[in-house]
């Protein structure tokens, strides 16, 4: 049987932008020992736009990348190889309404062969296409027939607006078929995993209903609610991993009772009580974590004179080492948790976070009282939302774009912010690049910073 090729990861060393707005040429080289890059200036500078052009780069919104002003964004890589995007625009065939731009993209890689992409004219959009944006991006409530509301910004979007800023969220069939990409492009473009946390982080907009196309009830969900329940889910795959190994060991259980290795055989009381001491220590924190259900006394009594039969010690090394196994299955999800936990637990005041099995983040103020996830503040729910995600929703390899982590934080919350986020990048093998304005954010680590500089000819 052939094997799945495995997809290779690149990591990046540089970024920069030629052009951008017609006016900056950004270079940002990566802190990649450090793991952590910040990017600091002023406002208007184009810190988040540099995110959302990685993002769209790799994320593969063209539309995005048609759209922003700039002539070339590059990628340098470790491997000394390259890969960047330029951009030519030009005017189309005169329509009955005005000249419609038609922007132009050509991606390039070191030693590949490069390719152009141009957008689709507006014209070209079928209504039935149109109808399937209001279901696919849910920020956007439909108020004409080419004309959106954001429903969290209140601000209004023509259809070019919403190709423009949410393309990359449309399949291909819906918005054209468009042209063939070439094999090294798709593999280029899926060899950094990247996820972008932006501003607006605390509500997710959900639709609870649909009557016709102009007229829908729109709702939000707090995003803090939303993780809890996927807590709720990872607990539950752990924990079905778990019973499925638990059946294998234990229906083989007898067979290797009845004939034990040398290593279970030759085992040292010694060495046998200090292995279930531990094993007693890590079932206990798993149940402190919210991991396993409470159990009083001990699977073992560890600590006892009675000593241990010659005859049960091959058992009972049989047992520890199908029980390393099981609790082992929980080791990363408590690391995780734990890292959690505790960075929660030295910022909230006058409320203690636990984990449950079945009802996910639970809060609980001083006098006991059970907290709704919703009433926590807006910087409590900014600091548990982004770490939840970079612990619980990134898969290891990422590139981690943060855009203002500062939000609604407290001064003191934002100096400890990068030593937390530099425990998280140890622990989930991530890196991340964060856009802020906040002097505080940076503390003392300044070696972090790339400056974003103003074009040389000065102010315009």
């Amino acid at each position: 049987m052939q094997q799945a090729k495995t997809r290779k990861t690149r990591r990046i060393q540089q970024v920069s932008a030629t052009n951008l707005f017609g006016i900056f040429n950004h270079a940002i080289p990566l802190k990649t020992n450090d793991r952590i890059t910040i990017i600091h200036g002023p406002n208007g500078f184009g810190k988040t736009m540099m995110l959302k052009l990685l993002h769209a780069l790799f994320g593969q919104s063209n539309y995005l990348l048609q759209s922003i002003p700039f002539d070339e964004f590059r990628v340098d890589f470790e491997d000394d190889t390259r890969f960047w995007v330029s951009k030519t625009s030009r005017l189309s065939k005169l329509t009955e309404k005005e000249h419609t731009p038609e922007r132009e993209i050509v991606f390039q890689a070191t030693g590949k062969k490069p390719f152009s992409l141009r957008s689709k004219p507006l014209e070209e959009y079928a209504p039935s296409q149109l109808s399937l944006i209001d279901r696919l991006i849910s920020p956007l409530d439909r108020i004409g027939p080419e004309t959106w509301r954001n429903i969290g910004t209140g601000e209004i979007l023509s259809l070019e607006d919403v190709i423009e800023r949410y393309g990359d969220r449309l399949p291909p069939e819906l918005i054209g078929e468009g042209p063939r990409l070439p094999e090294w492009l798709v593999e280029m473009r899926k060899s950094v995993p990247i996820r972008l946390i932006e501003t607006q982080r605390l509500l997710n907009p959900t639709r609870s209903s649909r009557r016709r196309d102009y007229d829908r009830t729109i709702t939000s969900e707090y995003v803090v609610t939303e993780d809890s329940r996927h807590l709720v889910e990872v607990i539950r795959r752990k924990l079905a991993e778990s019973a499925t190994l638990s059946q294998s060991l234990d229906r083989t259980f007898p067979a290797r009772v009845i004939s034990p290795t040398a290593q279970q055989l030759q085992v040292t009381e010694d060495e046998l009580l200090d292995k279930l001491e531990k094993l007693e220590k890590k079932r206990s924190r798993l149940m402190a974590l919210g991991l396993l259900d409470q159990e009083s006394g001990t699977a073992f009594p560890v600590g006892s004179d009675q000593g241990i039969a010659p005859n049960t010690k091959a058992v009972l090394a049989i047992y520890a080492e199908d029980t390393e196994q099981k609790l082992g299955i929980f080791d990363e999800l408590a690391q995780k948790i734990d890292l959690l936990t505790t960075i929660i637990d030295n910022r909230f005041l006058y409320k203690t976070m636990t984990i449950n099995k079945e009802k996910g983040l639970v809060f609980t103020s001083r006098n006991g009282t059970i907290l709704p996830l919703e009433n926590l503040s807006s910087g409590e729910q900014h600091e548990l939302v982004l770490f939840y995600e970079l612990l619980f929703r990134v898969i290891p390899g990422s590139l981690i774009l943060i855009d203002e982590p500062e939000l609604s934080l407290h001064v003191i919350w934002q100096e400890q912010f990068l030593k937390d986020v530099q425990q998280v990048t140890q622990l989930t093998d991530i890196d991340i690049i964060l856009a802020t304005h906040s002097p505080d954010i940076i503390s003392d680590r300044r070696d972090l910073v790339v400056e974003l500089q103003e074009p040389k000819n000065g102010r315009l």
